[in-house]
């Protein structure tokens, strides 16, 4: 099925015509719960590798040698899933609750060092055929493969992610890896995707408003605290809350592929290129949840009768403190080594 993006609740241009010369395109990629393959685009799903080629580990030093095991986490959110749809007594059984304290337990793997290479998650792969903001990969390479580490015990921090995205041509691919090797156990269950298949929509975006000149960040201010005043007047307790700029009318939020990053956690950040000094374009974002309370608007219109908060987390992947990633790469050559940044 696919997935259409509501109409906006204003047409922003109207209101501020300059938007109009700052207007983009995003892919919302709409992650749904599935069974895609090798060929497919998906997240959390099986990917392209060939037999032939290593598959990507992390080898900085550091200890993963107890945590939750990835199967566990799967029967779990399974167990959960089917729980709260049971009618008409929503959740767990008791039987159920001391299958899911067993399954949250950690455990040591003895024979892992802090010196082992270990086994990255493919978190996503994305084909250039069935995404328009994809840009191509050095070479030409039409396939997009993202992996990362299970555990946060990276960088300068020692508490930072670690990701590996590799570029493809796919057509060379002839014989797949089918049993990719997998981490025995997990630091965060929010780096374990649930398998989703991808059903894309470009929608067209606009800038975070802090990056916007700044005459027109004034005005969008402006009008939006005149709609913030009109509505704490309001005498109608049932009213929608007011229309925002950031939440409703540019950057959607959700799974998706270019247009424009969000800085809603931080000051917006100068990102270039580390290689050539170029300003790097957002390639993907990884969200933590499709919408919210906050962007409600974004909704599909075939899911607007969902309403549990599990519909809205169909990857089950969690960024930070339920947050998002924003990858960046360089426009002049693919090949440079790409940056990121949490909100």
């Amino acid at each position: 099925m696919s997935r259409t993006t509501p109409q906006r609740p204003l047409d922003v241009e109207a209101l501020f015509p300059e938007l109009a010369t700052c207007r983009g395109t995003t892919t919302r990629l709409h992650p749904r719960p599935g069974r895609p393959g090798a060929a497919d685009s998906s997240v959390g799903g099986p990917l392209l590798w060939p037999t032939n080629e290593p598959w990507p580990l992390c080898t900085e030093p550091h200890s993963h040698a107890r945590g939750r095991r990835p199967a566990d986490i799967h029967r779990q959110r399974q167990i959960l899933a089917s729980a709260w749809l049971r009618e008409p007594n929503p959740g767990p059984a008791d039987e159920e609750r001391w299958l899911l304290e067993q399954l949250s337990q950690k455990h040591r793997v003895s024979e892992a060092a802090a010196t082992d290479p270990l086994p990255l998650i493919g978190l996503a792969q994305l084909y250039r055929r069935d995404i328009p903001d994809l840009p191509a990969g050095p070479d030409d390479c039409d396939l997009l493969q993202v992996f990362w580490c299970p555990f946060d015990a990276h960088g300068p921090t020692g508490h930072g992610m670690l990701l590996d995205l590799r570029w493809r041509r796919s057509w060379e691919v002839t014989e797949v890896q089918t049993s990719p090797p997998q981490p025995q156990v997990v630091g965060f269950e929010g780096y374990v995707p649930e398998p989703c298949v991808l059903h894309p929509e470009q929608v067209a975006t606009y800038p975070f408003a802090g990056l916007l000149p700044q005459d027109l960040c004034a005005r969008i201010d402006d009008w939006e605290e005149t709609l913030e005043e009109a509505a704490e007047q309001s005498e109608n307790d049932d009213a929608a809350a007011p229309v925002g700029y950031q939440y409703d009318l540019s950057i959607p939020p959700g799974w998706r592929v270019g247009g424009f990053a969000s800085w809603h956690a931080t000051d917006p950040s100068p990102m270039n290129c580390r290689t050539c000094a170029t300003p790097m374009h957002l390639l993907l974002t990884i969200d933590s949840s499709e919408w919210d309370g906050g962007s409600g608007s974004w909704k599909p219109l075939e899911e607007q009768d969902l309403l549990t908060h599990r519909s809205a987390t169909p990857t089950e992947v969690t960024v930070g403190r339920w947050g998002e990633l924003n990858i960046f790469a360089c426009p002049e050559e693919p090949s440079h080594p790409h940056r990121y940044s949490i909100q």
